[in-house]
């Protein structure tokens, strides 16, 4: 058949393709679940190290239309944008911009990343934070876009203690119009965001949290956790102040979060959600009609395919992220800001290509074949000759 790849090590692997997700005719009633949803580069464009961004914003804004279609919100300019790893913040505010606008023309639910990354290389002080963070407030709130608090490399290198996340924080609450996000991103996702809130341990550091949302319930909407730390992220569930989510950012452990347990369940603002949006569409759809079920067996395949995604290093989950919205059609090159492309091996990205088609996540099998004897070809690998007369008649 016209869909068989070589993968690294000489195996002739056939793809299966297909997609078998019935997009929701509604909205979900469940759960309020979010994608973060990545950028395309513009491949005529310098996107290597260094180089400011240039987005191809057509096909970037497409994918985001995607998500809305299959009922989810997105969640714009977070890490899975490659915030600090090669979209600088003009571009970040663009992508706002834009993103919100679109989210207005069809109703579509957004949120997006407040965080201080337009700030110059080099010390901080606290004041230097929390202005910086009143300014991109000020850019998403105008956009139209829900504010997502994104924790602050330059907080973290600044503060002291606890105190001091507690004071800027606070002033940021208490400027935001409306409620907001917070968002705690974990050290496995950036190393510069260790010991945040003021502690290297997620305990010590979540009485930090409580503390906050219990001063400024009324601000926050919820907080995103992404720790991947299930018993974590359930003990903190257990323990946030009345009328607060907690927005699962676990990509190790979301099926059993998200359905949650006698206590209580955790929404979603997942990157993995962007990869695996028709299954995860279907199995909430699925939980809407209280078949756990379907909920179960539809998101089983899209763990070990997550788990691989996200496998550390971590932060370099953007690479297979691409990787897939190409093979699956959404883009039609696997180039990346900052020249990301290049963060995952050959190997990694094989693995990803098998789990994906298990998991029925790339929906033209012969495209998906098509393309990854392209990327293995340029890596190396030998690709089976297929003639034109071949690919008509389905003979290798």
């Amino acid at each position: 058949m016209t869909a068989v790849v070589t993968l690294p090590g000489g195996e002739r692997y056939e793809l299966a393709g297909g997609s078998g997700f019935t997009p929701p005719a509604e909205p979900f009633r469940c759960r309020i679940a979010y994608a973060a949803a990545h950028v395309v580069a513009d491949p005529a464009r310098d996107n290597v190290p260094g180089a400011p961004a240039a987005l191809d914003w057509d096909t970037t804004l497409a994918f985001r239309h995607h998500l809305w279609r299959l009922g989810l919100g997105v969640a714009e300019a977070m890490d899975t944008a490659q915030r600090g790893m090669g979209l600088d913040y003009p571009a970040t505010r663009e992508l706002i911009r834009r993103s919100a606008a679109e989210a207005a023309v069809v109703g579509g639910r957004i949120g997006a990343g407040v965080g201080t990354d337009h700030l110059p290389p080099g010390p901080a002080t606290l004041a230097d934070v929390g202005r910086a963070y009143a300014r991109q407030l000020d850019d998403v709130t105008a956009a139209g876009a829900q504010p997502v608090i994104m924790c602050s490399r330059e907080l973290a290198a600044t503060a002291r203690n606890a105190e001091d996340y507690l004071a800027v924080y606070g002033d940021l609450l208490d400027q935001s119009p409306g409620p907001v996000m917070l968002h705690w991103l974990g050290p496995m996702f950036d190393p510069a965001l260790a010991g945040y809130w003021g502690s290297s341990d997620v305990y010590a550091a979540s009485e930090t949290v409580l503390l906050l949302l219990k001063n400024h319930a009324a601000k926050v909407d919820g907080i995103k956790v992404s720790l991947l730390d299930e018993d974590f992220e359930i003990a903190l569930r257990r323990r946030l102040p009345a009328g607060v989510r907690l927005y699962t950012g676990d990509d190790f452990n979301y099926p059993r979060l998200i359905l949650g347990d006698s206590h209580g369940h955790s929404d979603a603002l997942l990157g993995i959600f962007a990869v695996i949006a028709p299954a995860a569409a279907a199995a909430l759809r699925a939980l809407d009609d209280g078949d756990t079920g379907a909920y179960e067996r539809i998101l089983a395949p899209t763990v070990p395919l997550s788990r691989h995604l996200f496998g550390a290093p971590t932060f370099y989950y953007k690479t297979g992220i691409v990787f897939l919205a190409w093979l699956a059609g959404h883009q039609d090159h696997f180039t990346m800001v900052g020249g990301l492309q290049a963060g995952r091996s050959p190997a990694h990205l094989a693995t990803l290509l098998r789990l994906a088609d298990a998991a029925g996540l790339l929906p033209d099998a012969d495209l998906a074949a098509e393309r990854a004897r392209a990327f293995f070809t340029v890596a190396g690998v030998a690709q089976p000759t297929i003639t034109q007369s071949a690919a008509r008649s389905g003979v290798p």
